[in-house]
């Protein structure tokens, strides 16, 4: 099955972003981007995630290492909170006994 891409002058057009901050975010590692016969783009399934990005970029004034900053903590707490509801699940396994 494949992806549909986006494409990143479209997408920069639309939120009103210059290019480099889509650049930016690829050398962070919190995007891919994919060339194809000469044009970049973004895969549909990173697209939630880059619009959260730009949200922050444009709203609040993060910079991309920020951002990298907090896309890593908010996995850190997801990892944390299904760490608890296995630890949760595996106590009430405990108590039943």
């Amino acid at each position: 099955m494949q992806t549909a891409l986006i494409a990143i002058t479209q997408y920069c057009s639309i939120h009103e972003i210059e290019a480099d901050f889509i650049n930016s975010l690829a050398d962070e590692g919190l995007i891919a981007i994919t060339v194809v016969e000469g044009d970049r783009f973004i895969s549909e399934e990173q697209l939630q995630d880059l619009e959260l990005y730009t949200r922050w970029y444009s709203e609040m004034g993060i910079n991309t290492a920020g951002i990298e900053v907090i896309k890593h903590l908010l996995d850190k707490i997801h990892h944390m909170q299904m760490e608890i509801t296995g630890l949760r699940e595996r106590l009430h396994l405990y108590e039943a006994f």
